[in-house]
């Protein structure tokens, strides 16, 4: 076991002196933005941070405080240092990939008051000096050595997967989205947040009286938008349907209506938004820990899929990734095991859904299953398992079995992993944009981007084929 141990003030010497180097990485500098609260974009953002100012800002709060206490308390004198104060100056700038080096030396020894004077300097990988200074503490008095305690493992994310998505969304002109009953304040702020973002410009469907009753209580400006009175949620969902049918509308986005009586409308035989492909949910998930963005279906709309419905589902869910900019997306197809048996429905599913795309069924990806979710996501399990696959452990879609495990799966990754999630309704003639009163302006914001990113992607491929 590695130990700490301090060294007391009688076995210092003038002249003594401890080191101790770290590499600058941006989650360094996420982390000091978290701790310290400060989200000055010295910090925070990209284009700013290139001036010194940002690099001299990091170098006092992440360097002078952190890199010379640390060396204090765990090296010269270590465990019981009182640090008294410091007197820094900053020579150099500081940036992510450059390695510092701070070395202490003991300058000056107060008997009487047991402290110590130490000379700081901080040099970069080129030896430049970067700090210099001197730190002031009072040394421990009586011996102490622990276990040394293991850093804590911390995954930040600064999102920027889904302000990629954002940005590259925004870059064109804000998509008419017929809304169909914002009756709640959350729906009907899910709606205006779009709006202001420039992603949408909101049909707002539904009773009058409630649509500006829930304007009120979200204290929203809806004036600058059309609003179409329909008596209930029902009729509301078909006269959504309707603009979008009638070419008024290029996306259809849920309201506070029940996700089935939407549907109900999407679906309604000649009169609905049908194309022949089964309608299925995605969620597009940035995982922290995951290197790559991570495409999770079925986990809203069908409950328990047959052979020909996951087909589609997996089919919709290419689609989609491609639209993200992922050319070939590796399709894992989970179940409990990598074996196939006839004991588990989803392996023989996931056997034929394979042989389905040998044979030019499913087109646009690689796909293979069953897998475990372990060896799906993890090169390791993968290994350990010994499965050799071009999609185990690298996976970009994960294709569950039904509803009930997409949607736990959704939801643990979400909350236990702190995954972004962007969902949306594929299969019909347009994307179809759900939000949940649980989610965040980021996740809405994300949900209505990556269905305008769909719906250009299908109005281009219509140009070409024209």
């Amino acid at each position: 076991m590695q130990m700490i141990e301090n060294r007391t003030f009688d076995e210092i010497a003038v002249g003594d002196s401890a080191s101790l180097s770290h590499t600058i990485t941006q989650q360094d500098i996420d982390l000091f933005a978290v701790v310290s609260g400060d989200v000055n974009p010295a910090h925070m953002d990209p284009a700013y941070a290139a001036t010194d100012m940002f690099h001299k800002v990091i170098a006092h709060g992440m360097l002078g405080a952190g890199l010379i206490s640390s060396v204090l308390g765990t090296k010269l004198p270590g465990p019981g240092t009182i640090y008294l104060g410091q007197d820094l100056k900053f020579l150099r700038p500081v940036g992510i990939g450059d390695t510092i080096t701070a070395v202490l030396t003991v300058t000056e020894k107060d008997a009487g008051r047991k402290n110590l004077v130490l000379d700081c300097v901080c040099t970069n990988q080129a030896g430049e000096n970067v700090i210099t200074g001197t730190a002031r503490v009072r040394a421990p008095t009586e011996k102490v050595s622990r276990p040394r305690v293991e850093l804590p493992g911390v995954q930040l994310s600064r999102h920027e997967r889904f302000r990629a998505l954002l940005a590259q969304a925004v870059g064109g002109q804000p998509m008419t989205t017929a809304v169909a009953h914002p009756c709640e304040a959350g729906a009907l702020g899910a709606a205006v947040e779009a709006a202001h973002a420039g992603l949408i410009t909101p049909i707002l469907v539904g009773p009058r009286g409630k649509i500006l009753k829930a304007a009120e209580v979200a204290q929203v400006d809806i004036a600058p938008f059309r609003l179409v009175d329909a008596p209930h949620s029902n009729a509301a969902a078909a006269a959504a349907v309707a603009l979008v049918r009638q070419g008024e509308a290029a996306l259809l986005m849920k309201g506070s209506l029940h996700t089935d009586e939407l549907l109900h409308a999407v679906l309604a035989p000649d009169i609905g938004l049908q194309t022949g492909r089964r309608l299925s949910h995605v969620y597009l998930m940035d995982v922290p820990s995951y290197p790559r963005p991570l495409l999770v279906t079925d986990a809203a709309i069908n409950i328990a899929p047959d052979l020909a419905q996951k087909r589609d589902i997996v089919q919709n869910a290419i689609d989609l990734a491609h639209v993200m900019g992922i050319a070939e997306p590796r399709v894992a197809l989970l179940s409990a095991v990598e074996t196939v048996t006839d004991k588990l429905r989803s392996t023989l599913d996931a056997a034929a859904l394979c042989k389905m795309a040998d044979r030019g069924q499913i087109t646009g990806g690689l796909v293979d299953g069953p897998l475990a979710f372990d060896n799906a996501i993890s090169p390791e399990a993968a290994a350990t398992k010994r499965i050799v696959s071009p999609v185990a452990g690298r996976a970009d879609i994960l294709v569950v079995p039904d509803l009930e495990a997409g949607n736990m799966l959704a939801k643990q990754l979400t909350f236990l992993a702190g995954a972004d999630a962007a969902g949306v309704v594929l299969g019909a003639r347009v994307p179809i944009i759900l939000t949940s009163r649980a989610d965040g302006e980021r996740t809405r914001l994300a949900s209505c981007a990556v269905a305008i990113l769909m719906a250009r992607a299908t109005a281009e491929r219509a140009v070409t084929s024209a």
